[in-house]
């Protein structure tokens, strides 16, 4: 079995400072979004191919959400370290500063960032090679 797409879901009470940080910072494009969806307004952002995306969701009344560990990752792979270079270069324009990994795995081959509700996005420059 092979599915054909791959969206991640998750909810924020900072929607708007979140698809910002994505689409500004990653320069991810907006695919769709929805307003006032039983109560839910919602916004799905990804690269053009449309394979794989992000969504994310904001309840009309803050709710309390689970707070991320500094273990919770989404890894985006640069295959050309000048891709790389720009996708870094994009994120801190944006005033957004790496932080230190948790894991030293991801030392010296990567820079990890955190989103405006702590989820941590790494930029790797390579591909993953199992």
């Amino acid at each position: 079995m092979k599915a054909i797409q791959f969206r991640i879901a998750r909810p924020t009470n900072n929607l708007a400072e979140v698809v910002k940080f994505y689409q500004q910072g990653l320069g991810l494009e907006v695919l769709g979004k929805f307003e006032n969806h039983s109560g839910y307004d919602g916004v799905m952002l990804g690269f053009p191919d449309k394979t794989y995306h992000l969504e994310f969701t904001q309840h009309t009344d803050t709710v309390p959400l689970p707070k991320p560990t500094k273990e919770n990752l989404t890894v985006l792979y640069y295959d050309n370290i000048e891709e790389y270079k720009k996708a870094n270069e994009l994120l801190q324009k944006t005033g957004v500063t790496p932080v230190e990994p948790e894991n030293p795995y991801w030392k010296d081959k990567s820079e990890t960032y955190e989103d405006p509700d702590g989820w941590r996005i790494i930029l790797f420059n390579g591909v993953y090679n199992p």
